[in-house]
């Protein structure tokens, strides 16, 4: 088993608390950070675009991690959400199990 991260934003804090407690809740994360407003621009229908948003750093398990990125799609209020996904190459031996352990196999 491999840790991985899984990066999105959204519209909004309460709408990243609800998408974090629904992928926790599921075991499909072991753990959500939430920072509460990040500044994105970028370029989207042929126009720079600026918006307020938040950062959800998700930590799971890369067994979950179609699951994980269907289930996202599936609660996520936009229609082309942010999902970005980053291997974990190291860390804490201990934190890199209880992730393992945390989510649903």
């Amino acid at each position: 088993m491999t840790a991985i991260v899984v990066l999105t934003t959204i519209s909004g804090l309460e709408s990243g608390k609800k998408l974090a407690r629904s992928l926790v809740e599921e075991k499909l994360a072991a753990c959500v950070n939430i920072i509460p407003f990040v500044k994105s621009t970028y370029r989207w229908e042929g126009k720079v675009v600026e918006d307020d948003e938040s950062l959800l750093i998700i930590k799971t398990d890369s067994s979950v991690k179609e699951k994980i990125i269907k289930r996202i799609k599936e609660l996520h209020p936009y229609e082309l959400p942010e999902i970005i996904t980053l291997d974990v190459t190291g860390g804490l031996e201990n934190y890199l199990n209880w992730i393992a352990e945390s989510v649903q196999q």
